[in-house]
């Protein structure tokens, strides 16, 4: 390795400056040899992997070798008529009340934050009353509406009514359980939204009354498209509670996917763990979809506040598939320590 060094001489009384080199030369010899780096050893990661595998192994083996689960009769009662109608019924419920519940609380939502103290009291009211009572309760008591009100209308208060419903119509199985539901979810919602509302930075409104422009359009142009980035990811992993709550309207007598497993059940007394196996597993699948549309809901709505994206579970396996293609043909690849 070679060096070169210029000075100068700054004490020349002509002031005429003398440049010299100054070369240096390292001896030659052969390079250093490469440093073997050893991973760090971690015994207690290693325990707890074996503990865990044993334990699933554990289930897993109970799973498959007990008779009392009656697999056989899980293949028979999962993909049957009367299971695919009431997933369905199931699936129909939790949309209608997801949407309705959604608008339920954007408006409670605004109650909540307007200046207005008797919006706001009531939308306080109403969210602290529905939060507090079980959703059991709400079902039985407006399955149970017609027996207080048979008859419903809208007019004038303490005057005379302009339309008359008639309630025991009107109120079918589907539509008190979509209704009990949304009522239900609509108080959560409008937490979830409020919650959106105000992580929206003070600037932004202020900003938005600077242009001049109505509160309304404040609120539709700048501040909840900017709020959805908390709202979204946040009901959506609502959602996932609002399928399983699906199973309660039951009781109201809709015969749901829940439902359905219940009404086989009494009949088919045998079956009861296969059926009530096949009901766990289709509100597995159901949950599951809900968790992948809330990864990816989340992963969109995080672009703007994350400098890199974090990779999907498709990435990840492909990832590690090249890792492990690359250490089968390297044996001597060892992980770096950190």
């Amino acid at each position: 390795m070679t060096a070169a060094f210029r000075f100068f001489d700054l004490s020349n009384a002509a002031g005429v400056s003398l440049t010299e080199s100054l070369v240096l030369t390292a001896p030659p010899g052969p390079p250093a040899p490469a440093e073997r780096v050893l991973p760090l050893r971690r015994p207690g990661r290693w325990i707890a992997t074996a503990i865990v595998l044993v334990l699933l192994s554990q289930a897993a083996h109970g799973l498959l070798t007990n008779p009392f689960y009656q697999w056989d009769r899980f293949t028979y009662w999962f993909v049957r008529p009367a299971i695919l109608e009431g997933l369905l019924i199931t699936l129909q419920v939790a949309a209608y009340s997801a949407v309705l519940g959604l608008a339920g609380g954007i408006l409670l939502a605004l109650g909540r934050l307007s200046t207005n103290p008797v919006l706001r009291s009531v939308s306080w009211a109403y969210i602290w009353l529905l939060r507090s009572v079980p959703l059991i309760v709400v079902l039985l008591f407006l399955y149970n509406l017609s027996a207080l009100y048979p008859t419903l209308s809208i007019g004038v208060p303490f005057g005379p009514a302009f339309f008359t419903f008639d309630e025991s119509r009107l109120a079918t199985d589907i539509v008190v359980a979509v209704v009990g539901l949304s009522l239900s979810e609509a108080a959560y919602a409008a937490e979830v939204v409020r919650a959106g509302v105000l992580s929206v930075d003070q600037g932004q409104h202020e900003a938005a009354a600077a242009l001049g422009l109505p509160k309304r359009y404040q609120f539709a142009r700048i501040v909840f498209p900017q709020a959805l980035r908390s709202i979204v990811p946040a009901y959506v992993n609502q959602l996932i509670g609002l399928v399983k709550a699906t199973s309660l309207v039951f009781y109201v007598s809709l015969l749901d996917l829940f439902g359905t497993v219940q009404s086989l059940g009494s009949t088919y007394s045998g079956d009861i763990v296969p059926l009530l196996l096949v009901a766990t597993f289709w509100y597995v699948v159901l949950t599951s979809v809900l968790s992948v549309v809330q990864f990816y809901v989340e992963r969109y709505y995080a672009r703007g506040a994350l400098r890199t994206m974090p990779p999907t579970p498709l990435q990840r396996a492909r990832t590690g598939l090249r890792e492990l293609r690359n250490r089968l043909r390297d044996p001597s690849r060892k992980e770096t320590a950190r």
